[in-house]
């Protein structure tokens, strides 16, 4: 995807106060999240690095997702808080805060009949009032954001017409023509093929560190995470049990801990990045109790 997306705003950024590791607009203060009666995080705290590409991985059903939803303000916290700038999500109206953070959920549903063009027109609707119509800067950010997911071809085509990988591209384009500081991405790379996984991974470096952009990603593959990461967070029975850059949190004895899989974890031989390499038996490791994190765990933290 060869990105020309429009530059985002000056973002008005804070330093970080005595104490803090890093700036971080967004972060979560002990907060709980659940679904009905049922907890899957309870007082996790977490900050995310400003102009970053923070990645959330951890096995299945560990509460990543529910994390990103939290932090989108789609599953509202039951107990702490979640701050942008300071302020309780809550606090914000719905398109005050769809100009500053922007959210590829991990499902999405598009209207029958809508072609793709119109549905990365709706990215432009937070911008859009009864006094600011339409302009030609919106007809530019379209533009740019069809063109960084190589989707400009496809803008006259009904969006039922696609395939899952063209779908997830058009989606990923309307999150991009909506143009916010702060973009948050659910398993992105499903339904893509290895050549367009690694190209919206390319786009997403691109937005952190040439464009300030602070994005957020789900991810399932361990050396995409590695390689293309400036912070990992990595999850466990709804627990952050380590987090930071990801030569410094990924070691074979941390995904042995938390994935149950052998291996080791070797230099990138084109990246530099750390590389988990599994066992060829692929053998699992005994379970750890799902109370506590490991020795090896607690290590990385």
């Amino acid at each position: 995807m060869t990105s020309r997306t429009a530059a985002p705003r000056a973002a008005e950024r804070r330093p970080a106060e005595p104490g803090e590791p890093f700036p971080a607009r967004l972060r979560a203060e002990g907060i709980t999240v659940g679904y009905d009666d049922r907890v899957i995080a309870d007082d996790l705290s977490v900050r995310i690095p400003d102009g970053g590409f923070t990645v959330i991985i951890g096995p299945n059903a560990c509460g990543k997702s529910t994390l990103l939803r939290s932090l989108a303000n789609l599953l509202p916290a039951r107990t702490g808080r979640v701050l942008l700038d300071d302020r309780p999500l809550p606090s914000f109206r719905g398109k005050e805060l769809a100009r500053t953070l922007g959210l590829l959920p991990q499902t999405s549903y598009a209207p029958d009949g809508i072609t793709v063009a119109e549905l990365v027109a709706r990215g432009r609707f937070p911008h859009q009032s009864l006094v600011r119509q339409w302009r030609d800067s919106d007809e530019a950010a379209v533009a740019h954001a069809l063109a960084a997911t190589n989707t400009t071809e496809l803008s006259a085509r009904l969006v039922d017409e696609l395939s899952g990988g063209q779908r997830q591209r058009v989606w990923v384009a309307m999150v991009l023509a909506q143009e916010t500081e702060l973009i948050l991405l659910d398993e992105p790379t499903s339904f893509l093929d290895i050549a367009h996984q690694y190209e919206l991974l390319d786009l997403c470096a691109e937005l952190h560190r040439e464009r300030g952009r602070t994005l957020v990603a789900v991810l399932h593959d361990l050396n995409q995470a590695a390689r293309y990461a400036s912070h990992l967070i990595v999850m466990r029975d709804g627990a952050i049990v380590a987090e930071g850059a990801p030569a410094e949190v990924l070691t074979s004895e941390l995904v042995a801990a938390v994935f149950g899989i052998e291996g080791v974890v070797v230099p990138d031989p084109l990246a530099g990045t750390p590389m988990f390499v599994p066992h060829p038996s692929a053998r699992r490791t005994a379970a750890q109790p799902s109370d506590a994190p490991s020795a090896a765990a607690a290590a990385a933290m």
